[in-house]
């Protein structure tokens, strides 16, 4: 429809459209010129057929068989997502340290947090996006009664339970902190441990 559409010039000039689409590196290969006017090159659209769903791949490395060719060619865009996940939501930069030490510790840490974004979303078959999303439901809360005040962690919705089961954390505790309005002193509450995912059980 937009071939039929493009206007015509006199002898061998071609309007601006018409050379763009000559030229395009996309669409270029499928158009072929008669008597001045542009149309589809159908021989050229049933070759390109033969070659869809398929890439090729080179490399120097003559040890590598073709399923690990592609099998890192494949990884290459989890690669760049690691990258962007570094730099934007774990803030690898900007880096505001002077020291080598300190450039060093906070590269380090920024890796080892991306680290266990992985673990988790391994363990969890689930975006690091969606996990979070869920963890922050987790809220405690502080009130007041008959002068009384009492921080304690709200309901937990199921989803977010089967999440920490998934992650191998036990589940916070009830009651933080209950204390008399008139004593700042807490009184004792049972103490709490959280289990943490172990890097090296996902390696």
């Amino acid at each position: 429809m937009e071939l039929s559409s493009l206007r015509q010039l006199d002898g061998n000039r071609h309007s601006k459209r018409t050379c763009e689409l000559r030229t395009s590196a996309r669409f270029g290969r499928y158009l072929r010129e008669e008597a001045g006017k542009l149309s589809i090159d159908r021989a050229a659209i049933r070759n390109a057929e033969h070659y869809d769903g398929k890439w090729v791949v080179t490399s120097n490395d003559d040890t590598l068989s073709p399923t690990d060719l592609a099998l890192g060619y494949k990884q290459l865009m989890r690669v760049e997502q690691c990258w962007r996940q570094l730099k934007s939501g774990l803030r690898l930069r900007p880096v505001y340290h002077y020291r080598p030490w300190r450039i060093h510790a906070h590269v380090t840490i920024t890796v080892l947090g991306l680290l266990m974004e992985r673990i988790v979303e391994i363990r969890t078959g689930d975006t690091w996006r969606n996990v979070l999303d869920k963890l922050q439901t987790i809220k405690v809360v502080e009130y007041e009664s008959d002068g009384v005040v009492v921080r304690q962690t709200t309901e937990l919705r199921p989803d977010v339970q089967r999440l920490l089961a998934r992650l191998n954390i036990a589940l916070p505790p009830k009651l933080h902190d209950v204390r008399s309005q008139l004593n700042s002193r807490p009184f004792p509450t049972k103490p709490h441990a959280a289990a943490v995912p172990d890097p090296a059980s996902d390696a």
